[in-house]
């Protein structure tokens, strides 16, 4: 039987308490599950393989369930990180613990026996608190995993972006970087590292859309995607039993995990087309929101987009767009008619947004993941205030 502690997430410079557990359990210690609300649950007795911890699902598709983490695909996710970049180093914690990209800061650090620096979470992020705890980390090779929305933050401030291209790497993740922002990123010095991946595979197994060492990528004839190697999780808890759904091992003893995202390689790159589940049928065609997302973000005057299928009696889904102005330029929005005009010979016209709704900040989920049910229930609000 395998014992599965959990934890109330410890806020600010409470998070090392978590160092001790996570060390006992990369060994023969009781396994590690954050929780990040309520009270700690009690100790899962279960007959599963050794994990050496649990990472929470969001349950944003269903239930949430525990993804278990043996200590040998940990111990292999932080050995390709260090080898793709500068080497172990000292971590800059800005994320959450309970979930995987916040805690494999933790566990990174225990591998390379050092000891992050803590932004508190218990608040929300800030710039300002970025550039003070960057400020306390000890000199040599520095490590920081952030998401978009962090890392937009930290573009709008001077001394947070000086703080920032004092990084060997930053890691982005858990939501697509927009190409406008990568490179202001790099003109300001700042070595933005994108990653892919999710809590099955130990978070990021692919690096600016390289596998690291030892990751396998392949899709099927419909372009949905699976990741295999020793990243892979043994399988899920599921209300307290062993479920290994989407979860297999191949003849010679790969573990692969079969994901919701559609993509291709090309070049030795992974190229992400959208969620399988975030499909738009409009008008009968199916419309994926990524690459409009993408196109929308290289138009004057936007900074970010979201993409999102609104009912409508006519198309079924009208494609909509939730757009965040770039307050730093004097332009402004395109109208509408100029919006569709530039976006058609980029993504097609059935793709073309037919309406837009001016947003001061995306809805996001955790981890900066957007929150696409928020944005469509937005949108649909949005549109019938425009029609009253």
């Amino acid at each position: 039987m395998t014992t599965i502690r959990h934890y109330v997430e410890p806020r600010g410079q409470a998070a090392l308490t978590l160092l001790d557990p996570i060390e006992a359990a990369l060994g023969a210690g009781p396994a590690v599950c954050v929780d990040d609300s309520g009270p700690a649950a009690p100790d899962d007795q279960v007959d599963v393989p050794d994990p050496a911890v649990a990472v929470r699902t969001s349950g944003s598709t269903g239930s949430p369930k525990l993804v278990l983490l043996p200590a040998d695909a940990l111990r292999a996710s932080a050995d390709g990180t260090s080898a793709r970049l500068a080497g172990p180093g000292h971590w800059l914690l800005a994320l959450s613990t309970a979930h995987v990209a916040g805690l494999q800061v933790l566990i990174r650090s225990v591998l390379a026996g050092t000891t992050p620096t803590v932004q508190d979470t218990s608040k929300p992020f800030t710039a300002r608190d970025f550039a003070d705890a960057v400020a306390r980390m000890p000199a040599g090779t520095r490590y920081a995993s952030l998401v978009p929305t962090q890392l937009i933050r930290v573009l709008q401030d001077a001394r947070a972006r000086d703080a920032a291209a004092s990084f060997d790497a930053i890691l982005v993740g858990g939501a697509s970087l927009a190409e406008a922002t990568a490179q202001e990123a790099a003109a300001a010095g700042i070595r933005v590292v994108t990653t892919y991946g999710m809590s099955e595979t130990c978070g990021g197994c692919l690096y600016d859309g390289q596998p690291l060492d030892g990751v396998l990528v392949r899709a099927d004839d419909a372009g949905r995607l699976a990741l295999g190697g020793p990243v892979v999780a043994a399988g899920y808890l599921n209300d307290g039993r062993f479920d290994t759904a989407g979860f297999s091992i191949d003849d010679s003893g790969t573990r692969w995990f079969t994901t919701n995202d559609l993509g291709s390689m090309s070049g030795g790159r992974l190229e992400l087309t959208g969620r399988a589940d975030d499909v738009i049928i409009s008008g009968g065609r199916n419309v994926a929101p990524a690459p409009v997302e993408a196109a929308l973000v290289t138009l004057p005057g936007i900074r970010e987009a979201l993409v999102v299928g609104v009912p409508d009696a006519e198309w079924g889904s009208a494609v909509t767009a939730l757009i965040v102005p770039d307050r730093r330029t004097a332009s402004g929005v395109p109208e509408l008619a100029r919006i569709r005009s530039m976006l058609k010979p980029l993504v097609g016209p059935a793709a073309t947004p037919r309406t837009v709704l001016i947003v001061d900040e995306l809805p996001l989920r955790s981890l900066g993941k957007p929150d696409r049910k928020a944005a469509t229930n937005l949108a649909a609000a949005g549109i019938l205030e425009a029609l009253e």
